[in-house]
């Protein structure tokens, strides 16, 4: 009898566990609600699509491992996405400008483009390369016990009807029902966890202004410590000559939808850098706004899973987009199935298990990077920082500011924020000496631009401060 794995959505999660999936199994069908576009362009049910997005070297590499012959990688770039140092974007943080250094490894490149043109350039790598079938449909319920699901009941073209599978595979988003369907089949008591700071992001397209096609990705951090709404801001250089600029604010703090809003927001973050480059460029379009910022964890390792499904990316966890982390954190999800499909059976007593818990690691790490921050501004709502939160925030601030003038302590803690190294790492014995040592050069007391750069800020008028 053939194999059958179905998975449940056909975004970034969906497609990536397609691809770890059909070199195992006889047929593999993504089923997805929408009518898929066949170019980039935006998706009804991926609102956050329309934000800043950067894929991480880990959530690359581990496309690279799933999809070795259709080099996506190498497609965006010939589409116009960029590559990005982490060690040399312009990024103010709560202890101030960080350091650029010109030191350009692999293992420390941000990818940068559009959601919609990763979106559509891995759907497209993966059904042209796979037999994998999409199928237009949306999933209603599991099908099968408590002990093993053994299929997925779908509405299609009006009919409903059971899709037989070996495997489920819960890819579907944000919006995921797995914890409802999961009820159905008698499983309960799925460990959560909710972190909450209330985050609105407002994203815009702007026209790059001539003379600025090479300014580097920038970012104006909020201060979790400051006692005061977080107002932060991202700018992106994207494919076909565009900046996507992201503001955000938490409870209290928030930006509007209105367009005369957006520059004087951007103006009033902690630096107006952001601010001065959008108040001379050519807005493309409208404000998109969104909410759905909260992090959220479901701990389906911790609980008592049935045979035969595994939930992955943000059907598992759910992360402040302002850290740019659910991309990745999918893809090692998938890498994760892909590495298990290679030491055991699909069908397999545990198989699914071994999964969830393998793919929990990535999840683990970027969650807590994501609420370490986040617990700590006004009026967030979920759990509060323990003596141990508070602790290891000052450690990690007193870090911040030694990373800012030493490359080796800057790169250690860009392994950790890209998912290529765990947080312990950071208490290694150099820089935990470092850290403890303290800065070794004085503070910079503005941007760090390069002769280019300063001399187009020039040409538009004095960077007030």
């Amino acid at each position: 009898m053939s194999r059958r794995a179905v998975v449940i959505g056909g975004s970034v999660a969906g497609m990536l566990a397609a691809a770890a999936l059909f070199r195992s199994m006889d047929e593999v069908i993504v089923l997805e609600r929408d009518e898929l576009p066949d170019r980039p362009s935006p998706r009804k049910r991926i609102p956050q699509a329309r934000h800043a997005h950067v894929l991480l070297p880990s959530g690359r590499d581990a496309i690279q491992e799933l999809l070795p012959v259709a080099n996506v990688h190498r497609r965006l770039l010939a589409a116009g996405a960029r590559e990005q140092s982490m060690t040399d974007m312009l990024g103010f943080g709560p202890q101030g400008w960080q350091r650029r250094w010109p030191t350009v490894t692999d293992d420390l490149l941000l990818t940068c483009c559009s959601r919609d043109l990763l979106d559509w350039t891995l759907r497209d790598a993966v059904l042209s390369t796979t037999p994998v079938v999409v199928r237009r449909a949306e999933a209603l319920s599991l099908v099968g016990t408590a002990e093993r699901v053994t299929g997925v009941r779908v509405l299609s073209e009006g009919l409903e009807e059971e899709l037989r599978a070996d495997l489920v595979v819960d890819a579907s988003g944000r919006g995921s029902r797995a914890e409802h369907w999961l009820e159905g089949l008698g499983v309960t008591d799925i460990p959560t966890d909710e972190v909450d700071s209330g985050l609105v992001c407002a994203s815009r397209f702007f026209r790059v202004p001539w003379g600025a096609e090479d300014f580097p990705l920038t970012q104006v951090e909020a201060d979790p410590t400051d006692s005061r709404p977080g107002r932060s801001g991202t700018l992106v250089p994207i494919e076909d000559g565009r900046w996507l600029v992201t503001l955000a604010g938490t409870r209290g703090g928030e930006p509007t939808a209105d367009p005369e809003y957006f520059t004087d927001f951007a103006l009033r973050l902690r630096h107006p850098l952001i601010g001065q480059l959008v108040s001379v460029a050519e807005p493309l379009g409208e404000v998109f706004l969104s909410r759905s910022t909260r992090n959220r964890r479901r701990d389906f390792e911790k609980a008592v899973m049935p045979e035969g499904l595994v939930v992955l990316g943000d059907a598992v966890a759910t992360f402040n987009p302002v850290y740019g982390q659910g991309m990745s954190v999918a893809a090692l999800g998938a890498q994760a199935l892909s590495r298990q499909l290679r030491q055991t059976d699909v069908t397999a007593p545990g198989f699914a298990r071994d999964v969830q818990r393998a793919a929990a690691k990535s999840v683990s790490a970027a969650y807590t990077m994501s609420t370490s921050q986040d617990q700590w501004f006004p009026e967030v709502v979920g759990r509060a920082p323990s003596l141990a939160d508070r602790l290891l925030s000052q450690y990690m601030g007193r870090m911040a500011r030694v990373a800012a003038t030493s490359y080796s302590v800057s790169a250690a803690k860009c392994k950790v924020a890209t998912l290529q190294a765990d947080t312990s790492s950071l208490l290694h014995t150099e820089l935990l000496m470092a850290t403890l040592k303290g800065p070794v050069m004085e503070p910079l007391t503005g941007p760090p631009l390069t002769a280019e750069e300063s001399a187009f800020l020039d040409s538009v008028g004095p960077l007030a401060v």
